[in-house]
Formats: structure tokens, C-alpha cells, sequence
């Protein structure tokens, strides 16, 4: 399901209009993004959490050449899915 389809099935779910709809998805995006460039959790019980981890730097290999690269250390996005999600993948 993309974007598009998400705003029309949660409109006629909800008998909004599209546009409302689109506007409370686009919020709801640039209220997650600063939360994480916060370093906050957001949590939703029974339908997500979404938390910034850490990956530490190590050492890889560049796939083209062989050669060792050191790759750095960098905040990462944790999405876990609440009990209502996992409930509905297993039906």
C-alpha cells in the first residue's frame, strides 16, 4: 500500500475527507521526525513505538575492490510494531 492508498482507505475508514486525512499524515511525519531528532520515544500501546538507537562504527569491505573501510558510528531509528499490529499479521 502506498501513500495514496493509505489517505483514501483511512478517509472512507473514517468518512473524512482525503485532504484532512493527508494533512494528519503529514503531521504526524514531521511530529515523529522531531521527536527522533530529539532523541524521544514515541510510543502509541498496542500500535507502534518508534525509538533512536546507536550503531557503532566498525570495520567493512568495499564489495567493488576488497579493500577495508572504516564505516562510522551513526543514530539509527527503531520501529517496533505494538501488540495490535503483530495480532493482525498473524491472522
Amino acid at each position: 500500500m502506498n501513500r495514496k492508498e493509505l489517505v483514501t482507505a483511512v478517509a472512507e475508514h473514517a468518512d473524512l475527507e482525503q485532504k484532512t486525512v493527508d494533512a494528519v499524515l503529514r503531521s504526524l511525519q514531521a511530529t515523529l521526525e522531531d521527536a527522533v531528532a530529539k532523541g524521544d520515544k514515541v510510543s502509541v500501546p498496542g500500535f507502534f513505538a518508534v525509538s533512536v538507537g546507536q550503531r557503532a562504527a566498525r570495520e567493512g569491505r568495499n564489495p567493488a575492490t576488497g579493500d577495508t573501510i572504516q564505516i562510522a558510528a551513526a543514530n539509527t531509528v527503531k520501529f517496533t510494531a505494538g501488540s495490535a499490529l503483530k495480532d493482525a499479521a498473524n491472522k
